[in-house]
């Protein structure tokens, strides 16, 4: 299973603009009950990741105040990524070497196509282990 397989039911790819601020983005998060988005510059282009780890630590921790702040000034820039083609194994890995919780997605022309959470990974992983001990248990006891 690849990241495509993962991401191609979604109908919402979400991200906020730079420009934003992190108020605003506090409340977006928290109304589509995601944990981190992209961030779009005023073309479209993704420029950053925020995530409520970001609005946390880098807001909360220090007594700013989220409606003067831009997300701009608290989105983590580095970013690790991977395409539809990448297998979820790969991904898992890429989020244990950084210590990251959600990877971002970009395809052929670096267009952002979304981002997949560790939780999304061990949701597909343990459904993908049920179905096969589901399978192992009809061949050991079939119905008569």
């Amino acid at each position: 299973m690849n990241v495509a397989d993962l991401i191609s039911p979604r109908r919402e790819v979400f991200s906020v603009r730079d420009d934003a601020t992190v108020l605003d983005i506090a409340q977006y998060l928290r109304e589509r009950e995601v944990r981190a988005v992209g961030v779009l510059d005023a073309q479209g282009v993704l420029v950053g990741v925020v995530s409520h780890s970001d609005v946390s630590d880098k807001v909360a921790a220090e007594n700013k105040c989220p409606a003067w702040i831009h997300v701009s000034e608290i989105m983590t820039r580095r970013l690790i990524t991977a395409t539809p083609e990448t297998s979820l194994e790969d991904c898992m890995r890429l989020m244990e070497q950084h210590g990251i919780f959600h990877l971002v997605v970009l395809d052929s022309q670096k267009g952002f196509r979304g981002m997949i959470s560790v939780t999304d990974l061990l949701r597909t992983f343990a459904s993908d282990q049920k179905a096969r001990a589901d399978m192992l248990e009809a061949m050991i006891f079939p119905q008569r």
